[in-house]
């Protein structure tokens, strides 16, 4: 078996959907070989679309083995070539240049003083071994010992070693009795051991069949055994570290047995736990047998000689309580955090503040999160921005600082993106004389959890310059549950990882929650936990506000007057003909371009009036608020999102408009009222079009991946299917009624 990575652990970095046929029968191959089963396999390959149940199945039944087997290697590199970086192995020799980290270093070894071990002074070979059992094992658990040992030369010298598997159907409890009945011959319970040789026990607690790993039922103790330095300083050395030790026992030779706790839920998180006690002892100067790792290993028995000497327990429930105390003890004195200092000290010369990114609203280094419901225009409004960084323009109202800047794109496919962001530079008329500014980081279907795509974003971005990260959406990204506000958290720590480790700003969107979002402040709008809302240094958010038909109409009017002036303007000489009044008026300026314009002129200038028509009865209107935490607060701002672009109203009209939630009860109902079956119908046509397009990278979607995306029940996607009548579901997945079923398997 491959031994240097744990290809479960490694598995986890790989996503089957990224592999062709041949590298998935590879990874299965590799599972059979390295010994694990067929459902390692399986679980794994449920996470691509193409899986079909029982296919794992059949091929593995027909993994016979070849004469150059795919072993765990390969799964090791098909996780490298997706991203993943190896961990240090605790285990690998290290070389001349090597750096070992200071991290999990505690004390330094080679100053410990040594600390005396002292003999038992009532010697009670009974009572050592029922103290022994007592601490480590429940009445009802089975333990497993060896008493019967013979010599045998190793390495030149000979050595005691244990007979045979020995005895391991008894239960702690019964041992316990027959010891307290023995009358301190506790041969008369075990059997007699060679007072040469010594005994052995093994430390976890067995099922009573046999004496391997896999016969272990509980992960509770490891053993830590150094014999090549003094006892007394390994005595030392153990309770400067704290280990959690469960029950410390003399050898009877030249080391310490140290029975520590680890309280591992099964074999997998029992290796971790054991090479990173033993990577912590190394590096704190306490030399650790590497073959004692095992769970069912066997260690020395109080109670007994060995050649003349005791064996015999040093002291029980020494340092720390649990593993999880220790573990966070080694950390904590182990952190880089910086130390407090003195505002006296600093006060004539304070630090420079970061430099400004967005002018009143965000500096590099700080976090923003633009927050806001579906057809927000949320992706246009980034793109904006990253147009605007890289130009050293304008966004919206606000200045930007020029730069370079990174775009991580993990909903669009790669050509979508890029036309995008041709489509807003036309839009807003600026020339790209900066396009080398402009990163983009296509992601979609090849996303990482947060915590694992941070490390790899840094990783890119180190030497790039960038001055800000754009990540979106974060939906994508998400590690947990997003009500949960102590995951929620931790996904938010690893956008401060990524802001200190490059000195970056990083802006992030995210969507609103469900129900009317008008008349709640705009920091208590955004999805999930108010960590969302309360983490960032700034939050931008977004909420759309009902137009009227007067409204619409006036911006109609616009429209038809711009359409009409830039035609003439392309033509003819014609400014001193019209008065001012005439120039904001359709009816007049359409009265004019019919006398000024031939029959072929005027053909076309009215399908220009068609298209701004119609741009103007796709326009949504918004308003932008802002909670800042480096920044005064900023008055409202209100703009159009004329796709593909947004634009501040600056005429004022969308000023006096009432978000919803605020309006009078009067308002709202006839609100409501005026917008019939029809117009919701056609709404709730157009939001499940855009649920089914963007909440699975463009693949077909489940049911629940809708329900998620629009914020609603299954049952409801269900009904809107059906009602929408373009889609059917099949097996949990929504496609058009047209197309064809794919049947699953990979290919």
């Amino acid at each position: 078996m491959d031994s240097t990575y744990d290809l479960m652990e490694v598995l986890n970095h790989i996503d089957p959907s990224e592999l062709d046929y041949q590298d998935w029968i590879n990874v299965g191959m590799a599972l059979h070989h390295e010994g694990y089963s067929v459902d390692t396999w399986d679980r794994w390959s449920m996470n691509d679309r193409r899986y079909h149940a029982g296919e794992c199945e059949k091929k593995w039944r027909g993994f016979h083995g070849a004469g150059t087997p795919v072993t765990g290697g390969t799964i090791v590199q098909y996780a490298r070539d997706q991203g993943w970086t190896p961990p240090y192995n605790p285990g690998t020799a290290l070389d001349w240049n090597d750096t070992v980290s200071a991290e999990g270093v505690v004390i330094d070894g080679s100053w410990v003083e040594g600390r005396e071990v002292f003999e038992p002074r009532h010697w009670e070979p009974a009572r050592e071994l029922i103290k022994y059992l007592e601490t480590l094992f429940e009445a009802g658990e089975n333990v497993g010992y060896v008493v019967k040992s013979y010599k045998k030369e190793e390495k030149g010298k000979e050595k005691w070693v244990p007979a045979d598997k020995g005895a391991y159907g008894r239960t702690a409890g019964k041992l316990i009795e027959l010891l307290s009945q023995c009358n301190g011959d506790i041969g008369s319970v075990l059997g007699d051991y060679d007072p040469e040789g010594g005994a052995w026990i093994r430390f976890n607690p067995l099922d009573g069949k046999d004496v391997k790993n896999d016969n272990v039922t509980d992960f509770k103790y490891a053993l830590v055994e150094s014999d090549s330095m003094e006892i007394e300083k390994q005595h030392a050395i153990i309770r400067e570290l704290e280990l959690p030790v469960a029950c410390l026992v003399h050898s009877g030779g030249k080391s310490l047995h140290a029975i520590v706790r680890v309280d591992a839920v099964d074999y997998t998180e029992y290796r971790k736990r054991v090479d990173y006690l033993y990577e912590i002892c190394k590096k704190n100067g306490l030399a650790i047998d590497q073959q004692n790792k095992n769970p069912s290993r066997l260690s020395r028995m109080p109670g007994v000689m060995r050649g003349g000497q005791k064996q015999f327990i040093v002291d029980t429930n020494i340092g720390k309580e649990s593993w999880t105390e220790w573990k966070e003890w080694i950390e904590s004195i182990n952190d880089d955090l910086p130390d407090p200092e003195s505002l006296d000290d600093v006060w004539e010369n304070l630090p420079e503040l970061a430099p400004t990114l967005i002018d009143g609203m965000l500096r590099q280094g700080h976090k923003m999160l633009i927050a806001g419901p579906s057809k927000a225009g949320k992706s246009f409004l980034q793109i904006e921005m990253c147009i605007a960084i890289a130009e050293g323009k304008k966004w919206l109202n606000w200045d930007c600082t020029q730069g370079k800047i990174m775009y991580v794109n993990l909903e669009l496919d790669r050509a979508s993106c890029l036309h995008r962001f041709k489509d807003v530079y036309q839009a807003l008329g600026w020339q790209p004389n900066n396009l080398k500014n402009i990163d983009i980081w296509n992601l979609r279907g090849k996303s990482r959890p947060m915590d694992k795509l941070a490390p790899m974003l840094i990783r890119r971005a180190a030497k790039k310059n960038y001055i800000a990260i754009v990540i979106d959406p974060i939906y994508k990204v998400i590690t947990g549950d997003e009500n949960s506000a102590d995951q929620m958290s931790n996904f938010c720590n690893q956008f401060d990882k990524v802001c200190t480790e490059l000195g970056v700003a990083v802006i992030y969107c995210h969507h609103h929650s469900k129900g009317s979002q008008g008349g709640k402040k705009s920091m208590d709008r955004a999805s999930g936990s108010g960590v969302f809302a309360r983490d960032p240094d700034a939050l931008i958010d977004l909420i759309e506000l009902e137009t009227t038909e007067e409204l619409m109409k006036q911006e109609e009017n616009k429209a038809v007057c711009d359409a009409c002036r830039q035609y003439l303007d392309a033509h003819f000489k014609w400014e001193d003909d019209l008065s001012q009044d005439d120039l904001c008026s359709s009816f007049q300026m359409m009265n004019y371009c019919k006398e000024k314009l031939d029959k072929w002129q005027m053909a076309a200038l009215e399908r220009n009036i068609e298209a701004a028509k119609a741009k103007v009865k796709g326009m949504t209107a918004w308003r932008i608020e802002g909670t800042l935490r480096e920044f005064s607060k900023f008055e409202p701002q209100n703009l159009w999102f004329n796709y593909p672009i947004h634009v501040v109203d600056q005429s004022g009209v969308l000023g006096d408009i009432q978000p919803e939630a605020e309006q009078a009860p009067w308002q709202r109902g006839s609100a409501k009222n005026k917008k019939n079956a029809k117009s919701r119908k056609t709404d709730r046509k157009a939001a499940l079009e855009e649920a089914i397009e963007g909440s699975n990278f463009g693949e077909k979607p489940s049911v629940n991946d809708v329900a998620k995306y629009l914020g609603v029940s299954e049952r409801t996607v269900r009904d809107r299917v059906k009602e929408h009548g373009g889609y059917i579901i099949e097996e949990g997945l929504i496609q058009k009624s047209d197309e064809k079923q794919d049947t699953g398997k990979p290919e």
